[in-house]
């Protein structure tokens, strides 16, 4: 999809003088010590860059500011904002995410019998240098076999049983449905009845492409599409218990996970640029295009669930991805942990106008 980056002024920026991107100063000194003491992000196909991002990251980690004021003028004398333009004049395109919280028990009994697993030994990344012509450009996951690679068992298969016994289980929950929403998230917070909780996040999946459910349903007249959200999805699955499996089967790909500790509750899961997740700030791009750990503004005048009624309008990070969010204008916002965060994301499908903040090193490439 063609975009250009089209500079402009702060007060370009609905809502921007009436934002507090203080929550983010900390994302970036974790953006900071990732790429300094791990390894730089990868560069999307903006061209934008870790060493682009370093100047920012460096002076915010000298900067605490004490209001809402001081955070903006920081950004003001370190950035230069860009809006993106989309070639076709179209506007962009938000949804939301959230880490659900679910019941689960360390064993299997009649009641816990739906399984997180972890990734199986014999699923293997796929790339153009060992990808079989019958497998499409789209799978980056397969199945290693005696004879090469092929591809994996989709939800159906491993649904009805082929990972039994090889002890892949994390934890055992009470839904399927809770463990496929799990799937759609990319991540859980796993809540024993001990009191114990965990966090499992993303290691891999099968490797199929993502079939949404919602559409599915919409499109066999079970849910109008201006009602459309999960809420009315598991609504709809919970009022139809003998047509779960046919919907969830519906789609074919499958999530394995890793297990991770809750340092802080108050923060998300890891994310995929490997810094925790900001509830409210944080937000998933298409890393094929952006680079991680960019500040965007977002905003959506028909957003307005998630700041008690009024227009959505923030500064936010660019710290995950997912293989729905795609091109330079769409985003997936990270609304927090648990069963209120999960309401504020179920609705959320808003267009947006998206302005990403380059550093003032790196903005005269693009005529800022």
């Amino acid at each position: 999809m063609e975009f250009r980056l089209r500079p402009v002024g702060f007060d370009a920026l609905p809502g921007w003088a009436e934002d507090d991107p203080s929550p983010l100063f900390s994302a970036l000194a974790a953006c900071r010590r990732h790429i300094l003491e791990e390894k730089p992000y990868r560069t999307g196909l903006s061209g934008l860059s870790s060493d682009d991002l370093i100047p920012l990251l460096d002076a915010a980690a000298n900067v605490q500011p004490e209001n809402a004021t001081q955070a903006r003028a920081f950004f003001e004398a370190e950035c230069r904002p860009f809006a993106i333009d989309l070639a076709d004049g179209a506007r962009g395109f938000v949804t939301a995410f959230y880490e659900p919280e679910v019941e689960v028990s360390p064993r299997p009994d009649s009641v816990y019998c739906f399984p997180f697993y972890r990734r199986p030994d014999d699923l293997i990344d796929v790339d153009d240098s060992n990808r079989p012509p019958e497998l499409d450009q789209s799978y980056a996951f397969g199945l290693a076999t005696g004879s090469g690679i092929a591809a994996y068992p989709d939800r159906r298969a491993i649904d009805q049983g082929y990972l039994e016994g090889r002890g892949l289980e994390i934890a055992w929950a009470k839904s399927k449905v809770d463990v496929f929403f799990a799937h759609v998230q990319g991540a859980a917070r796993l809540c024993f009845g001990d009191g114990r909780q965990t966090r499992v996040t993303f290691a891999a999946k099968a490797g199929h492409p993502f079939s949404g459910i919602g559409r599915f349903l919409v499109e066999r007249g079970e849910i109008p599409l201006s009602e459309i959200s999960m809420q009315s999805i598991r609504a709809w699955l919970a009022a139809h218990p003998d047509s779960v499996d046919e919907v969830l089967w519906h789609n074919r790909s499958y999530i394995f996970f890793r297990e991770a500790e809750v340092e802080d509750s108050a923060l998300g899961p890891i994310a995929a640029a490997k810094v925790p997740l900001v509830a409210g700030r944080s937000l998933a791009v298409d890393r094929k295009i952006h680079s991680f750990g960019y500040p965007f503004f977002i905003h959506a005048e028909s957003l307005t669930r998630l700041d008690e009624g009024r227009p959505f309008a923030r500064l936010m990070l660019a710290l995950e991805t997912g293989t729905a969010i795609v091109g330079p204008a769409r985003g997936d916002i990270f609304t927090g942990s648990g069963e209120r965060a999960g309401d504020l994301a179920g609705a959320v499908r808003n267009a947006a106008d998206f302005y990403i903040l380059v550093p003032k090193q790196a903005a005269s490439r693009f005529g800022g």
